[in-house]
């Protein structure tokens, strides 16, 4: 396919300086515009957080990056939004391709209502893989990579929704794992977890974040102070729309912000 051909092509050559870029992107849901004018470049590898008060838009953000806003009707996007130097917009790009190069974990943890091991394998099985000796290693590596195979080996037939919410969110990021990602949303992961878990799943992110790209969406300024290396932060504009404030690297923007805006947030003065 298009999107295929010159993913690969760009990175053969090394053309591409960044992993997903905006440019000049808004977006709108019918008359009213929920994103203006946001431009930002987010580097592969590495671990981007999206902050701002409730409602400025950081949800919207993240769901451009795969296209889930398609799912939302009268949803209209402006603007460019890049993966690997290809518009994930143009018509000819694969949406289903698209959303298995770039994966989404949710606020809540959402596993199927099957087995740990079912749960891996749906992801493969879409995309054609059947062969048992096959689908036993991917289960089994993705288990080790979301720090989650030594908690449930033996149990692999057992529901999914018999695991505690913290092991459900690691299931949850396996199964993105499982069908070979090279970006991973994740839209306040530990939102709904205690503090232990949260840590794992902290942990997690920093490891992960050695071969994947990742954005997450937090409320939690220590979290993203501990846990990402650029931080964008949002807020909405008088007339609601959210737009980019500030974006840099998580220690400029937590230790010396730019804009008084930014300054305000980070210190608890308003959000």
């Amino acid at each position: 396919m298009k999107m295929n051909v010159t993913l690969e092509r760009a990175a053969e050559t090394n053309l591409c300086v960044t992993k997903l870029r905006t440019d000049m992107v808004s977006l709108f849901y019918g008359k009213f515009q929920a994103l203006r004018n946001v431009s930002l470049d987010i580097t592969p590898c590495s671990i981007t957080s999206i902050i701002g008060p409730s409602g400025c838009g950081k949800s919207s953000l993240l769901r451009l990056f795969n296209r889930m806003n398609d799912l939302i009707p009268n949803a209209v996007v402006k603007g460019k939004v890049e993966l690997d130097g290809t518009d994930i917009y143009d018509r000819a790009v694969d949406v289903v391709d698209l959303r298995k190069k770039v994966g989404m974990v949710f606020q809540k943890p959402n596993p199927f209502p099957m087995s740990i091991y079912d749960n891996i394998a749906f992801g493969p099985r879409q995309h054609g893989k059947t062969n048992r000796a096959e689908l036993d290693k991917i289960v089994e590596n993705v288990l080790h990579r979301a720090a989650l195979w030594e908690e449930v080996k033996d149990k692999l037939g057992q529901s999914a929704l018999a695991l505690s919410g913290g092991q459900q969110q690691r299931l949850c990021i396996a199964r993105v794992l499982a069908v070979e990602p090279e970006v991973i949303l994740m839209d306040e992961p530990c939102s709904a977890l205690d503090p232990v878990a949260t840590l794992k799943i902290e942990d997690l992110m920093r490891s992960l974040a050695q071969n994947y790209t990742i954005i997450i969406v937090t409320h939690n300024m220590q979290q993203a102070a501990r846990v990402s290396d650029m931080a964008a932060f949002m807020m909405m504009t008088e007339d609601r729309a959210g737009e980019l404030v500030e974006y840099g690297t998580t220690s400029q923007i937590f230790t010396n912000p730019k804009d008084k805006r930014t300054e305000d947030y980070i210190t608890g003065r308003f959000g």
